[in-house]
């Protein structure tokens, strides 16, 4: 059964500072052009190569970059591992053609809140970039799937030690916030959490907090990684939230 879409966050009182970087002009101008009426959406920057990226974020302190993962001098995926190191980092959204690519799985992993295809419709990239303002990551549940998939593969061995490694990680989490922890990683709201384990929306915000500190963890979508490697998913949803 599909689950619904979370309503799309209110457009902030502050506009979201965007940062665009791509090596092809003309993506920079589409991209600046679709984003850049948006009243909520305020384009602080342009960039044309992931070596840049480190000295436009000092610069220009956006909210979130809109990063291309292919780039000739240093890639996207490059760049977000070297920006997401940075305290206080700008979140980022890739750009991609793929629905499932290795590389969005490595960007995934670097700290990247999300990606949205280059074809994606112009409404969609706004709401993808308010949501990871916000805190949202940007990932369809399809998507999710495809990407944990590809994370699962590769042989029987790597398999079972990114399991057990996992595990030990999950293991440092109270019991309450495995339980969080398994519920964001079947792409739960924090409201949808809230009322499926009977706690405040603000309880769940402070358990995924902790969750993320405690876990060294980037954002959400990798909480969910860990809790797939971990085998803590099952395929109707429904499986254990602690390991015992």
């Amino acid at each position: 059964m599909n689950t619904p879409a979370p309503p799309t966050p209110p457009a902030p009182s502050t506009p979201v500072r965007l940062l665009i970087v791509d090596d092809d002009p003309l993506v920079r101008a589409g991209l600046t052009l679709m984003l850049g009426g948006d009243p909520g959406i305020d384009i602080v920057g342009e960039g044309t190569d992931g070596n840049e990226v480190e000295e436009l974020v000092e610069r220009l302190r956006p909210d979130v970059v809109l990063m291309d993962i292919r780039m000739p001098v240093m890639d996207g995926l490059t760049a977000t591992e070297r920006l997401r190191r940075r305290p206080d980092a700008p979140e980022v959204v890739v750009l991609t053609t793929f629905h499932a690519d290795e590389q969005v799985l490595r960007a995934i992993r670097a700290g990247a809140a999300g990606f949205v295809l280059k074809d994606t419709p112009p409404a969609r990239i706004v709401d993808s970039v308010r949501r990871v303002a916000a805190g949202d990551p940007v990932l369809s549940p399809a998507v999710t799937r495809q990407l944990m998939a590809r994370a699962a593969g590769g042989g029987h061995g790597d398999r079972a030690d990114r399991t057990e490694r996992a595990r030990r990680r999950f293991g440092q989490l109270a019991e309450r916030e495995q339980e969080v922890a398994v519920a964001v990683g079947r792409g739960g709201s924090n409201a949808e959490i809230a009322a499926s384990l009977y706690l405040s929306v603000a309880t769940v915000k402070t358990h995924v907090s902790r969750i993320l500190a405690k876990l060294e963890l980037n954002n959400r979508v990798q909480i969910a990684l860990l809790v797939h490697d971990a085998g803590l998913l099952d395929t109707d949803g429904e499986g254990g939230s602690h390991l015992g």
